[in-house]
């Protein structure tokens, strides 16, 4: 589960002013309006209009805002929140009151952040050291990871992370079973490993069992679980170090899920790959892909996001769109009916950031 980052570039002002919504699975307030009601259509997040990045994992949702404070709320069993305790909240609760917070990401019951100093902090569910603090003890309040202060950005699969480093450099560690670490090996560390030795990494992206990054070159390589070929190497093989996708060199962005993923390339075009059981690729089918598949034929998408069988996806034009599982309203339709091609939520043109978790959606609005 990639860092739910901002994007000044794309901002539609210098001093943007994005709301927080939320819609799909509640059962732990992950949604953060006070309840555990769940809801097929987005609902705002309170008033305020100073959130800047979001991120979420199974049943928990976390976000920093312009001021730089940490707020999280949802499921909170293994400490997630980082509020010291391991109750569940059903509305967003500060962490703590410093205001040097930069990126979040989350993983099934854990969660990374790299503070304004480049330090990375973890707290949460820590049954295979995925928190990268030598051990495998659980926290319910951040913990610094190592003492640098190199650290740029971070991602999550289910029980593994990954951090890229300025010097260009990927680091992955946790639980390593299907080679999601990318160490050529299937071992769980608990601690910080460097993944080859390279220093021309550029983004990291990682769901599931599966991790993903794009090169400074923008050529797309991805490693781990496999199954349902949603590495996109065209095959069903299972990978312990990094594999290039195909031999583009135009990649700009990526959502990874579970069993899928979506990318969007520099022309703004929007593809796909792996798992398709519910139509979550996009394509107007249910058949699954084990290499990239343009989704239509527009080259307007900005950002996207998927997570267990269902995506969803902005436009340049501030639209939102969702297609795939919707069981508990996740696709944001009203309904709980399943599609296989990308459905328009509402009509709003002020969509900005989206960010998928387990079942729930979450999306930022100016």
């Amino acid at each position: 589960m990639q860092d739910g980052a901002f994007n000044p570039l794309a901002a539609p002002t210098p001093n943007y002013q994005l709301g927080l919504w939320g819609w799909g699975y509640n059962i732990n307030g992950q949604i953060g309006i006070g309840n555990t009601a769940y809801y097929s259509s987005p609902k705002q997040v309170g008033s305020l209009t100073n959130w800047s990045k979001i991120s979420g994992g199974n049943t928990f949702s976390t976000a920093i805002k312009t001021d730089g404070t940490l707020w999280t709320w949802g499921g909170n069993n293994y400490g997630q929140l980082g509020l010291g305790n391991t109750t569940a909240y059903s509305s967003p609760k500060q962490v703590g009151s410093l205001t040097n917070w930069a990126t979040i990401s989350c993983g099934s019951g854990h969660t990374l952040s790299i503070k304004t100093d480049g330090t990375l902090w973890s707290w949460g569910r820590n049954s295979v050291g995925q928190l990268g603090l030598g051990n495998q003890t659980y926290y319910s309040s951040p913990k610094q990871v190592g003492s640098l202060t190199t650290w740029k950005s971070t991602a999550c699969g289910y029980f593994h992370s990954v951090a890229l480093k300025t010097d260009g450099t990927i680091w992955t560690w946790g639980q390593g079973n299907y080679g999601q670490l990318g160490l050529s090996v299937t071992t769980n560390y608990s601690s910080p490993k460097q993944v080859g030795n390279l220093t021309n990494w550029s983004s990291v992206y990682a769901g599931g069992y599966i991790t993903v990054a794009i090169k400074t070159d923008g050529s797309l390589w991805a490693w781990g679980r496999n199954q349902f070929g949603q590495l996109g190497l065209n095959n069903a093989t299972y990978y312990s170090s990094p594999k290039q996708v195909g031999a583009l060199t135009n990649w700009k962005s990526v959502g990874v899920g579970y069993s899928h993923s979506w990318a969007i390339k520099t022309d703004n075009t929007l593809w796909s790959w792996g798992q398709n059981t519910y139509g979550g690729l996009g394509l107007g089918n249910t058949t699954d892909y084990s290499s990239p598949k343009q989704v239509g034929a527009l080259s307007n998408w900005l950002n996207t996001s998927c997570n267990y069988l269902y995506s969803t996806a902005v436009k340049t034009n501030g639209t939102l769109w969702s297609c795939g599982q919707n069981g508990q309203g996740q696709l944001g339709l009203g309904n709980t009916t399943y599609y296989s091609s990308p459905k328009q939520v509402g009509a709003l043109t002020t969509w900005y950031v989206t960010y998928c978790e387990f079942y729930t959606a979450l999306a930022l609005q100016y």
